[in-house]
């Protein structure tokens, strides 16, 4: 979400006000308590640091153990040391969590919230009566002043952060964040750790760091991996539930709209580009560009095998992840937005051929990691298996529909559309459909003359004229041998016979260009030809598909046929 001009110089300037300010007026009524002792200082700020580069990341914040060591720090030293090390170390946060240029404010944001934080408590710590002064063991009195201190700094940091959110993202505050929680545990496992670092501290000086810190980083290291392994189970689980959606549709529009919508709620993602590949052209052609979930229309040139980004991935046949713009700008062929810096390309093979790629970007840097790219490559696993399947769904299809001499229709999906059609009639979505059966007059004669082949091309050359003639408004098949049928939703006779005349004087009056099979120099000719028709319409001359069919028949060949040929014939019942 893009954050306004107005709200990040508010951001900065309440910084500016504020930290400054607070700083000194903290070094001057608390001042430090340090002096002599800065290694034992830089110690503790190394193994915050240390904790700071391992945070665990719940609904997009960084979740660290940090303030485990900056109580024990706080308890020791005071609160203007442990106010300067929280400062340090939330910086490595940051650094981990890898923040753009538009994420700047964040920067003064966080230094305000943790001085806020540190701030609060320390007060609530002193108020209440607390000191640095501290026997050989802590006594009662300390302990409940450290819970005083640890219950503050929670409350606040809770209380900051959902004044950040709403003034940043208008999002309101609910005791069911899973960020709250997870917070709620880091406290409770902090305030033991702190207590234990500082009691140690006292007993044995630094190697009490060294003691309290490994253990405390391979913890935080263990937490840190079971929230990105339940992670990536979700979205495990998430791409097996998309790879069977996938696989179910039929059609490849489908399917590549069902994974631009889903992906982005896998892998962040701001942009893509699914590419099909021409592996006998060796060129790369834009199937599908999209933003956030949308696909927009987008002209890029084709791309060649070998150059650029997509060229790698298609001659390696290995996925490409980029961290920033550094990594891939030698490789830019200027399909790249400026601003993108994350690039991640997964290949999607098939008999050991890549024949497509989907590219992921993003403007953020170290926006996609190496278990993004496995989930990624199983995505596109199911989306290559998807399109394939649609793919051979379609040609089945269209073998089963389509005339494969002439690519029209055929009788079968005549049927079907006729079962549509008179559906349409008895819920009174149409008046009326007509239906025009063609035949051509003594085509015998014609592959008697010329040869079958000659035939076929005169077949193929009146199924383009009929086809340029019908267009949109009906439904041209070819009914079987040398008849043709039209099919006509909302026409009425009277207009369907009209129609009918202009295509018979259409093929009648334009002779037929082909080759003579049973000329040995195949020569060509000229062929003129005729054609009889048969008009019926429903529902004044038929009450089903079949009498509809079975009039428009029975015209053609008593009223045109037997008439002479070359006629159109209505039925008449």
């Amino acid at each position: 979400m893009v954050i306004s001009k107005r709200k990040i110089w508010t951001i900065w300037g309440l910084w500016a006000l504020v930290f400054p300010i607070g700083l000194w007026l903290t070094f001057h009524y608390f001042p430090p308590q340090f002096i002599g002792m800065e290694w034992h200082i830089l110690a503790f700020l190394a193994l915050m640091c240390i904790l700071s580069m391992l945070p665990i990341m719940i609904n997009k914040e960084p979740v660290t153990v940090v303030q485990g060591v900056s109580l024990a720090l706080f308890l020791e030293f005071g609160l203007s040391a442990e106010i300067i090390a929280t400062q340090i170390s939330f910086i490595f946060i940051l650094l981990m969590v890898h923040i753009r240029r538009t994420e700047v404010y964040r920067i003064p944001l966080n230094s305000l919230i943790f001085f806020i934080m540190s701030l609060m408590s320390g007060l609530a710590y002193y108020s209440f009566g607390g000191d640095h002064q501290f026997g050989s063991t802590l006594d009662g009195k300390h302990i409940v002043l450290i819970m005083v201190y640890q219950l503050v700094y929670f409350v606040t940091n809770s209380i900051t952060l959902s004044i950040s959110d709403y003034f940043l993202h208008n999002k309101k505050f609910t005791f069911k964040d899973e960020g709250l929680l997870w917070d709620g545990i880091a406290t409770l496992l902090i305030l033991p750790i702190g207590i234990i670092l500082f009691i140690l501290y006292q007993q044995i000086g630094l190697l009490s760091i060294l003691l309290i810190g490994v253990p405390v980083i391979s913890l935080t290291w263990i937490l840190k991996l079971y929230k990105q392994s339940k992670q990536i189970n979700i979205h495990l689980k998430s791409a097996g539930e998309f790879g069977h959606q996938l696989t179910q549709k039929l059609h490849i529009d489908g399917v590549l709209e069902l994974f631009i919508n889903r992906i982005s709620t896998i892998v962040e993602t701001e942009q893509g580009y699914i590419f099909d590949i021409y592996n006998a052209e060796k060129e790369i052609h834009l199937l599908r560009y999209f933003e956030n979930g949308e696909a927009i229309e987008k002209n890029i040139e084709p791309l060649r095998n070998g150059l650029g980004i997509t060229g790698e991935v298609w001659q390696t046949g290995k996925a490409l992840l980029f961290h920033s713009r550094k990594e891939w700008k030698h490789l830019d062929m200027g399909i790249i937005e400026p601003n993108i810096e994350s690039i991640m390309t997964i290949p999607i093979v098939r008999d050991k051929l890549v024949v497509a790629e989907v590219m992921l970007v993003s403007t953020k840097k170290r926006a996609y990691e190496n278990h993004q790219m496995m989930i990624m490559d199983i995505l596109c696993s199911y989306l290559g298996v998807a399109i394939e399947n649609a793919r051979h769904h379609s040609l089945a299809m269209q073998q089963s529909e389509r005339c494969p001499l002439t690519n029209l229709y055929n009788f079968r999906y005549i049927e079907r559309e006729l079962q549509v059609q008179f559906t349409n009639l008895t819920n009174h979505i149409t008046k009326n459909v007509s239906l025009i059966l063609i035949d051509i007059d003594r085509f015998k004669a014609v592959n008697d003359s010329f040869g079958h082949q000659s035939g076929n091309e005169i077949l193929c050359q009146l199924a383009e004229r009929l086809n340029s003639i019908v267009g949109k408004t009906g439904t041209l098949a070819r009914y079987g041998g040398e008849e043709f049928v039209i099919l006509l939703p909302n026409l009425a006779k009277e207009e369907a016979f009209k129609f009918a005349e202009f295509i018979r004087l259409s093929i009648a009056n334009k002779p037929f260009a082909v080759h003579s099979d049973l000329d040995e120099y195949r020569s060509k000719q000229l062929v003129t030809i005729t054609a009889s028709m048969g008009v019926a319409t429903a529902p004044n001359d038929a009450d089903d598909e079949q009498a509809l069919i079975r009039h428009a028949d029975r015209a053609m060949y008593t009223g045109a046929k037997q008439a002479g040929r070359n006629k159109v014939a209505q039925y008449v019942g």
